[in-house]
C-alpha cells in the first residue's frame, strides 16, 4: 500500500504544478479573481482537465497538429526569407487545442485548425497554405450516436459541436435514426461539419442503409461505417485514448513516401507506428502496463516485421494503404465474437491477400493504457478471449497452410502461440501439484522415497524454469528496450525498481487472467467486449467489485491450489526435508499468494482499517441480497452466479465433457483423503469410499429440505415453519423471530 500511496502522490505533485501554473496563465488572459474560473473561465478548466486524461478533447488536439504541421510545411516551400521571419504572425498562435480521441484521420482534403482565429473566413484572405492543408487533411471522427445525443439536448453533443466549431478539419460521423411513423426506422450514415461562414453545422453527405448499423461488435462497424466518408491516398486509424505531438506530425510527410519503396518484392499496404505511452507516471500498474507496453511496439513489432515479415495490425497508429483496402473489404471485419480483436484481423487480411505490413520507428503517436487493476485485467480478459477466438476463425486456419514453415512458427508464438504457452505453464502447474498429491496420498511416494535424489534434482529443475517463466525471462526485452533508449545502468535501476514494486506479483496475476479467459473461450466459446472505460480510476475498489472480477479466474483457483499444496504438506514424507519441499513447492506458493493478494495490494487504500469494515458490508450486502429478476449482477450474488454460469447453457457437447472430465479430478482428492483418514483401521476396500459418499448425500438432502421449505413456508405459512425451527431448541431465535421481534424471541422469553 505505500507504493501506491506514493506514486499517487507523486502524481499529485506533478497535477499541483501544473494546476499552479494553468491559474498562471488564466490571469495573464484576463482573471481577476480565482472564483472565475469556475464561471467565466470554466470552459478552459475544463479543456485543462480533459488534456489530463484520455478523453476525445486531447485526441481532437493531438491529431489537429498534423493539420498545423501541413501548414508550416506548406509556407516553409514558398516563403521568402522575409516570409519565415513573419511566420508565427502568418501562422498564428502555437496553442494546443482541443482533442483526444477520434476515429480515422488521414491525410486528404478537409481542413483542421487549431488555432481559434483559423476559419473558413481567415482562409480566404491568410494564403495558400490553409487552403493546401484543408485538400491534404480530414479528421473524421466516428460517433454513432451524435443524432442521439443531439435529438435528447445530450451536453456531449454540444462539446462535440464546440470541437468541431474550432477545428476547420474536423468532421462527425454518425447514424441517423428517422421515424416513418408506421413503427419502422429508417437508418442513415450521416457526415456533418461546422460551416464558419453560417455559423452552425452543416450536412455533407446522407447515405442511407439497408438496416440498423450495428449487426456485429460495434468498433469495426463504426470503422466501416466512416470509412466511406474518408478521403485521399492513406487513411491512419486512432482509437479514443491517443495523442499527438506537434514534432511528430511534421514528420508525417516522411512517412507517405514510404508507400514508394519497395520492402522485399511489395511495397507496403500498412505503415506501422510506434506508440508513445503517456500514461506511465499514473500509478505503479501504469508503469508495469507502459514498460511491458512499449518493449512490444518497439523492439517486438521491430523483429516481427525485419527480419521475420510476419506483423500483423496491433494498434490504431498504423497508417493504412486507402484504396488497396477498400478494394479488399475495407479495414474491419465485424463478425459478431468471432472478429472481438478487430485490429489483428486486418493483418490477417492484409497477409492473406498479398500485402506488406512494415514498421517505421521514426514517428510515433501518444497511446494511453489502463491504470488500475480492474482496467488492466478487462483488456487483459478481451485480448485473451479474442485470441481464443482467433484460433477458431479461418483466417488463421487459412494463414497456418498457407505460410512457409519459419513464419508460420514465428506468426504462432507472436499471436495466439503466446497466449497457448501460457495457458500451458499454469496447468503443468495444476498437473504437477495434482500429481504430487496422488502420489502422496496413494502411498508411491514413500515407497520411492529411498531415492531422495530424485526430489532434489526436481526442485532444482523447478526453480530454474520458475526463474526463467515468471523472473528475468520474460523481463528481458524489457530490460534491451531501455538499455536502447536510456542506458544500461538506467535499465536496470528500473528494473530492480520495479521488482521491489511488486512487479512480477502484478504479472503473474496477469498470467491467470489470460489463461483464465483464454481457456474458457477456447471450451465455450462466448468471448464479449469489455469497456475499460479508460477514466480516472487511481481511486478505491470495494472488495465485491474485485471477488465479482476475479473470485472465477483467480480467487477460487488459487485457494485450490493451496489447498493441495497444504494437504500434500500434511502427507508427503519429504515435509521432513524443509529444503526439499521448499525447492518444490515455492514457485507454486508464489502463484498463490500472487492470485490471492494482488487485488488487495494494487487496489489503493486496500488495507486501510475502516475502508475494509465498509467492504465487508457491501459484500454481505451484496451476498443476501435476493432482489427480483430485475436484479443486476452488481446489486444480487444470486444473479452473478447465474450469469457466470451462462457459458455452460450455450456450450457444445465437447465443451460439457471436457468440463466434467476436469472436474473429476476433486472425486480423485476425496478418494485419497478418505483413506488418509484411518477411519476403517487400514481398510483399503472400495467400500469404505462408497460409504463415504453417504455425508455427501446427506448434506444435500439438508440443503434441498431447507431450500424446500424457505420457499414454501416462510412467506405464507412462516408461522409453522418457525415454530418447527423451535421445537428442538427453544429460545434460539431464527432469522424470521429477528426480523420481526428485535427484543426478544417470539415464543419463549430468551432475549436475543
Amino acid at each position: 500500500m505505500k507504493m501506491g500511496f506514493q506514486s499517487c502522490t507523486i502524481c499529485r505533485l506533478y497535477i499541483t504544478d501544473e494546476w499552479k501554473n494553468f491559474m498562471e496563465r488564466m490571469r495573464r488572459e484576463g482573471m481577476v479573481n480565482d472564483r472565475e474560473i469556475w464561471t467565466d473561465k470554466l470552459r478552459d478548466l475544463r479543456l485543462w482537465a480533459s488534456y489530463r486524461g484520455q478523453t476525445l478533447a486531447r485526441t481532437v488536439r493531438g491529431m489537429m497538429y498534423y493539420y498545423r504541421a501541413l501548414k508550416m510545411l506548406a509556407f516553409l516551400d514558398s516563403a521568402s526569407e522575409m516570409d519565415i521571419r513573419e511566420g508565427s504572425r502568418e501562422l498564428g498562435p502555437m496553442r494546443r487545442d482541443s482533442g483526444l480521441d477520434g476515429f480515422i484521420s488521414e491525410r486528404s482534403p478537409s481542413s483542421k485548425s487549431l488555432s481559434r482565429n483559423s476559419s473558413s473566413v481567415s482562409l480566404l484572405f491568410k494564403g495558400h497554405e490553409y487552403g493546401t492543408a484543408m485538400m491534404k487533411f480530414t479528421y473524421v471522427v466516428a460517433c454513432q450516436i451524435y443524432g442521439t445525443q443531439k435529438a435528447k439536448k445530450d451536453p456531449n453533443a454540444e462539446e462535440i459541436l464546440y470541437l468541431m466549431k474550432n477545428n476547420d478539419a474536423l468532421r462527425v460521423a454518425y447514424v441517423d435514426e428517422v421515424s416513418t411513423g408506421r413503427d419502422e426506422m429508417e437508418y442513415f450514415s450521416v457526415l456533418v461539419k461546422y460551416d464558419q461562414l453560417l455559423e452552425r453545422e452543416v450536412e455533407i453527405y446522407r447515405i442511407k442503409l439497408p438496416g440498423p448499423l450495428k449487426l456485429g461488435e460495434g468498433k469495426p462497424e463504426n470503422q466501416n461505417h466512416a470509412a466511406i466518408f474518408t478521403r485521399g491516398d492513406a487513411v491512419q486509424t486512432i482509437d479514443m485514448n491517443q495523442d499527438n505531438y506537434f514534432e511528430e506530425a511534421l514528420k508525417m510527410r516522411n512517412l507517405l513516401e514510404e508507400y514508394r519503396r519497395y520492402y522485399g518484392i511489395r511495397k507496403p499496404t500498412i505503415l506501422g507506428v510506434r506508440e508513445h505511452i503517456f500514461t506511465g507516471s499514473v500509478s505503479s500498474l501504469a508503469w508495469f502496463m507502459s514498460a511491458q507496453e512499449t518493449s512490444f511496439v518497439t523492439l517486438g513489432q521491430r523483429v516481427l516485421a525485419d527480419p521475420l515479415k510476419i506483423r500483423m495490425h496491433y494498434g490504431h497508429p498504423d497508417v493504412f494503404d486507402r484504396f488497396w483496402f477498400l478494394t479488399r473489404g475495407g479495414i474491419s471485419k465485424a463478425s459478431r465474437v468471432i472478429n472481438i480483436s478487430e485490429d489483428i484481423f486486418a493483418g490477417f487480411n492484409c497477409t492473406l491477400r498479398g500485402g506488406n505490413v512494415t514498421h517505421h520507428e521514426y514517428i510515433q503517436v501518444g497511446k494511453g493504457r489502463d491504470v488500475g487493476l480492474n482496467q488492466v485485467s478487462m483488456f487483459e480478459a478481451k485480448v485473451a478471449s479474442g485470441n481464443g477466438e482467433q484460433i477458431l476463425s479461418r483466417d488463421v486456419y487459412r494463414l497456418g497452410h498457407r505460410l512457409d514453415f519459419f513464419r508460420m512458427l514465428s506468426f504462432f508464438y507472436t499471436t495466439v502461440g503466446f497466449f497457448f504457452n501460457t495457458m500451458m505453464v499454469i496447468l503443468t502447474v495444476y498437473a504437477f501439484l495434482w500429481g504430487r498429491l496422488y502420489l502422496a496420498l496413494s502411498g508411491v511416494e514413500a515407497a520411492i522415497e529411498s531415492n531422495s535424489n530424485n526430489n532434489k534434482a526436481l526442485g532444482t529443475i523447478l526453480n530454474q524454469q520458475f526463474i526463467i517463466q515468471l523472473g528475468l525471462f520474460t523481463a528481458l526485452p524489457m530490460i534491451v528496450e531501455n538499455s536502447l533508449e536510456h542506458g544500461f545502468l538506467q535499465a536496470i535501476w528500473d528494473f530492480l525498481t520495479m521488482q521491489l514494486q511488486l512487479s512480477s506479483v502484478f504479472y503473474t496475476f496477469s498470467m491467470g487472467t489470460r489463461t483464465h479467459f483464454f481457456g474458457r473461450t477456447i471450451l465455450h466459446g462466448g468471448a464479449k467486449y469489455r469497456a475499460t472505460g479508460r477514466g480516472f480510476v487511481v481511486q478505491h475498489k470495494v472488495f465485491a467489485e474485485n471477488y465479482r472480477l476475479y473470485a472465477r479466474s483467480h480467487f477460487i483457483k488459487a485457494i485450490e491450489l493451496g489447498l493441495i499444496l497444504t494437504v500434500y504438506a500434511s502427507h508427503t514424507s519429504i515435509a521432513t526435508n524443509t529444503f526439499v519441499y521448499i525447492a518444490l513447492t515455492i514457485s507454486s506458493w508464489f502463484l498463490v499468494a500472487s492470485w490471492i493478494m494482488a487485488p488487495f495490494v494494487f487496489n489503493p487504500s486496500g488495507f486501510d482499517w475502516l475502508k475494509t469494515v465498509y467492504d465487508f458490508d457491501d459484500f454481505m450486502n451484496w451476498i443476501w441480497f435476493r432482489g427480483s429478476v430485475f436484479a443486476k449482477a452488481e446489486q444480487s450474488w444470486e444473479r452473478w452466479w447465474y450469469e457466470e454460469q451462462d457459458h455452460l447453457r450455450t456450450t457444445g457437447l465437447w465443451g460439457k465433457l471436457l468440463e466434467i472430465i476436469l472436474d473429476i479430478r476433486f472425486f480423485f482428492f476425496q478418494y485419497g483423503i478418505v483413506y488418509q483418514l484411518g477411519i476403517a483401521a487400514g481398510n483399503t476396500s472400495i467400500a469404505v469410499y462408497l460409504l463415504s459418499w453417504i455425508f455427501v448425500f446427506v448434506a444435500f438432502g439438508i440443503y434441498v429440505v431447507v431450500a424446500y421449505a424457505r420457499n414454501k413456508y416462510a412467506a405464507k405459512e412462516h408461522i409453522y415453519y418457525r415454530l418447527g425451527s423451535h421445537i428442538d431448541c427453544p429460545g434460539i431465535p431464527t432469522i424470521s423471530a429477528i426480523h420481526y421481534h428485535m427484543g426478544g424471541c417470539c415464543f419463549c422469553s430468551s432475549p436475543l
